[in-house]
C-alpha cells in the first residue's frame, strides 16, 4: 500500500528522531526492503513482572494517518490483563483519545506506561485481569513464567546499544559559539593597581599648661625696704595706697581739698621727696586749726 507524500515525510521525520535519540528504554526496528515495516521494542520496566524481558509492537499505517491512529499488535506474548492473546491492545490512546499531534513515540511510551499500570476494569484478558485483583502474588507468577518463556532473549537486541536521550545531558552541554574569535592582540601590560588615597593623621601636641597666675588675695602689702607706710615703693609705680594704720580721717568740716588729698594717695612725680610722717602731720594740723576757726564763727552768729 503507498501512502501520500506528507505521511511518508512524517514517518520518516518521527523514525530519524526516534533512531537518533530514543526514549529510556523505547527502541525501533526498520526493514531496508519496506520502510513502513515498523516495529517497536519495549523493554520491561523494573519492578515488574516484565522485567528482563523485550516487547515487539508492530504498526500498521493506513492514508488516514495522522488525523486516524496506526493499527497496532503486541507481536512478542505477554499475559496481562490489557492485552489478548492475539496482541491487541487495549488503550484510549489508541482510539478515542487520540490526536493527530501523537505519534509513533507516544504510542510506544503509552504502552510502557500500561505495563508498569495495568487497568483490570477493562481487561481483554478476563483471567490476567481476575488474577490481578484477586491474587496479585499468583498473577506476578504467571506473568513472570510467560516473560522469561517468551520475551527474555540470549542476547539483547542490538537497538539497544545506542543511548538514550538524556534531557539533563543536553541542557549541560556547552553551546558552540558560531562568531568568530577575534585575532589575537598584543597583550597589554598589566596595569598596577592605584594606591589607595588615605588621609594624613594629624597628631596635635597638647599645649603646655600656663603657669597658674601667682595668688596675692589675702596677703598682706609689704612696703619696701627704705621708704615710708605713707607713700608707694620704687617698683609700685605713681599710684600707692596709705597704710590702714597711719590714715587720718579728715574733720567733718575741713575743706574739699583736704579731703581729696587725704583720701587718695597719688603723689605727683615732681613733689619733693619727704618723709611719710612729716606730711601726714602737717595735713592734720592744717586740717584741725581751719576747722576750729568755722566752728567759732558760726557759734558768734548764732
Amino acid at each position: 500500500m503507498s501512502l501520500p507524500p506528507t505521511v511518508m515525510r512524517r514517518l520518516m521525520r518521527e523514525i530519524t528522531q526516534l533512531k537518533n535519540s530514543p526514549p529510556e528504554g523505547i527502541r525501533v526496528q526498520t526493514s531496508e526492503d519496506n520502510m513502513l515495516d515498523l516495529t517497536g521494542i519495549i523493554e520491561g520496566p523494573e519492578g515488574t513482572p516484565y522485567a528482563g524481558g523485550y516487547f515487539k509492537v508492530k504498526f500498521t499505517f493506513t492514508e488516514e494517518f495522522p488525523a486516524a491512529p496506526p493499527k497496532c499488535r503486541l507481536a512478542t506474548k505477554i499475559f496481562h490483563p490489557n492485552v489478548s492473546n492475539a496482541g491487541e491492545i487495549c488503550v484510549n490512546t489508541l482510539k478515542k483519545d487520540w490526536k493527530a499531534t501523537y505519534g509513533i513515540e507516544h504510542i510506544l511510551v503509552t504502552v510502557k506506561c500500561l505495563l508498569i499500570y495495568p487497568n483490570p476494569e477493562s481487561a481483554l484478558d478476563e483471567e490476567a485481569g481476575k488474577l490481578l485483583l484477586e491474587d496479585y502474588g499468583s498473577y506476578c507468577s504467571r506473568a513472570k513464567l510467560i516473560t522469561s518463556v517468551h520475551a527474555t532473549p540470549r542476547v539483547r537486541p542490538v537497538e539497544f546499544d545506542t543511548p538514550a536521550a538524556s534531557p539533563a545531558a543536553e541542557s549541560s552541554a556547552p553551546v558552540p559559539s558560531t562568531s568568530a574569535s577575534p585575532a589575537p592582540t598584543t597583550a597589554s601590560p598589566p596595569k598596577t593597581p592605584a594606591p589607595a588615597f588615605t588621609l594624613p593623621i594629624i597628631t596635635r601636641k597638647p599645649a603646655s599648661p600656663v603657669p597658674p597666675a601667682p595668688q596675692t588675695h589675702g596677703l598682706p602689702l609689704k612696703a619696701s625696704p627704705g621708704s615710708n607706710a605713707g607713700h608707694l615703693g620704687e617698683n609700685d609705680g605713681a599710684i600707692g595706697l596709705v597704710s590702714k594704720d597711719r590714715h587720718i580721717s579728715p574733720s567733718p568740716l575741713g575743706t574739699a581739698d583736704a579731703n581729696v588729698s587725704l583720701s587718695v594717695g597719688v603723689v605727683p612725680a615732681s613733689a619733693p621727696t619727704t618723709t611719710g610722717s612729716k606730711a601726714v602731720k602737717r595735713a592734720a594740723t592744717g586740717g584741725g586749726a581751719t576747722g576750729a576757726e568755722k566752728r567759732k564763727k558760726a557759734l558768734k552768729r548764732l
